[in-house]
């Protein structure tokens, strides 16, 4: 053994460290710089979708039904069949279904944001992987290693990837 407890727990490389930060930072930005209507519309969004949610509208349901049934003696303000509970929840349909596609018109604008910086950083990797084929070989080339300098996919990949050209393909070869 090496000297390291084995239960312990390892500390990410740095590297990986300030990358975490820097995406914690990015979509902390994104967060932060939404209007108050979108951060009450996604909490509205995200209470609909939790079991609370749930409980709630069978507990106002239930009591509803109650109160306008006669179970209690009291004068019932909405008698069955519930017009006004129906025209009410209709209504909460509507404007939920609204909270919903903000909240989600807003996440696909995110989703998109962080697909373009996906590509970008793609699009440079790609170049600098060639880049760095290109001087391999080269080297290879200065200390007359004939079977690394001649490898024929290595040869391939220290081409320029004309990125245009292949989006096009793609797009050809997908169906629709």
């Amino acid at each position: 053994m090496s000297g390291v407890d084995a239960g312990a727990a390892e500390e990410p490389p740095r590297h990986a460290v300030e990358h975490v930060d820097t995406i914690v930072r990015l979509e902390q930005e994104m967060l932060d710089e939404r209007s108050f209507a979108d951060r009450l519309s996604d909490r509205i969004a995200s209470f609909v979708g939790t079991i609370g949610f749930v409980v709630l509208h069978v507990c106002v349901f239930s009591l509803w039904a109650v109160l306008n049934t006669g179970l209690i003696p009291l004068h019932s303000f909405d008698p069955y069949p519930f017009a006004l509970l129906c025209m009410i929840v209709s209504l909460e349909g509507v404007l939920l279904s609204t909270f919903v596609l903000i909240k989600q018109n807003r996440m696909g604008l995110r989703s998109d944001r962080r697909s373009h910086l996906d590509l970008q950083i793609n699009l440079l990797t790609e170049k600098e992987v060639t880049k760095v084929i290109q001087m391999l070989q080269r080297i290879s080339e200065r200390l007359e290693l004939p079977e690394t300098a001649a490898d024929p996919e290595a040869q391939e990949l220290a081409n320029v990837t004309a990125v245009e050209t292949l989006a096009r393909h793609v797009h050809e070869q997908l169906p629709d």
